[in-house]
């Protein structure tokens, strides 16, 4: 006995019709078995395909959270810390030298002041110097103010980002960080 199967149809969109072909393709099946399929998989698992609250979906995303989270976290304090921590020691170290400068420059203006009152071309190099280094500073300052601000801007982007977030995203913002710091 030969039987023939009873064909119906349903009619859909042609948006749909691409994303269902899209998925045959991808699954390497014919549009009628992905659909038989999709059918068995609603029926047996009784789920409605509107609720996106599937537990597996669930655990799948915050999963990839928390390794977004801990990469984030990685790069904090394998980079952005350390750098931060040093920047600060290094203007701290630039203070100190800059006041142990000034200190002596100090006493030796009062030295050639009290034994050589014709000496004002020493004393005129030594304010320009004091002048310079303190220039210095407050670029160093400036460099500061500005690796803050590139920071800044890196910390509020990368929290911006959600899971559904691109690696290549990602990547364009650590390499649009890298390149402004390079600017500095």
């Amino acid at each position: 006995m030969d039987m023939q199967e009873t064909l119906r149809t349903v009619k859909y969109s042609v948006q749909d019709d691409v994303k269902f072909e899209k998925i045959a393709l991808k699954l390497g099946r014919s549009k009628r078995l992905v659909f038989s399929q999709m059918l068995d998989y609603f029926y047996r698992s009784k789920k409605d395909p509107t609720d996106l609250n599937d537990e597996l979906l669930k655990n799948t995303i915050l999963k990839g959270q928390k390794e977004y989270i801990g990469f984030i976290k990685t790069q904090e304090t394998e980079l952005l810390i350390p750098i931060k921590r040093d920047s600060a020691r290094m203007l701290e170290a630039m203070k100190k030298i800059v006041d142990f400068f000034n200190d002596q420059v100090a006493k030796h203006n009062r030295k050639i002041l009290d034994n050589q009152d014709g000496q004002t071309g020493i004393l005129s190099k030594l304010n320009n110097a004091v002048g310079n280094i303190n220039m210095k500073l407050k670029t160093e300052e400036r460099l500061k103010m500005s690796f803050m601000l590139i920071l800044n801007s890196y910390i509020r982007e990368r929290d911006s980002f959600n899971m559904m977030t691109g690696q290549k995203e990602k990547d364009n913002l650590a390499d649009q960080t890298r390149k402004r710091i390079d600017l500095l």
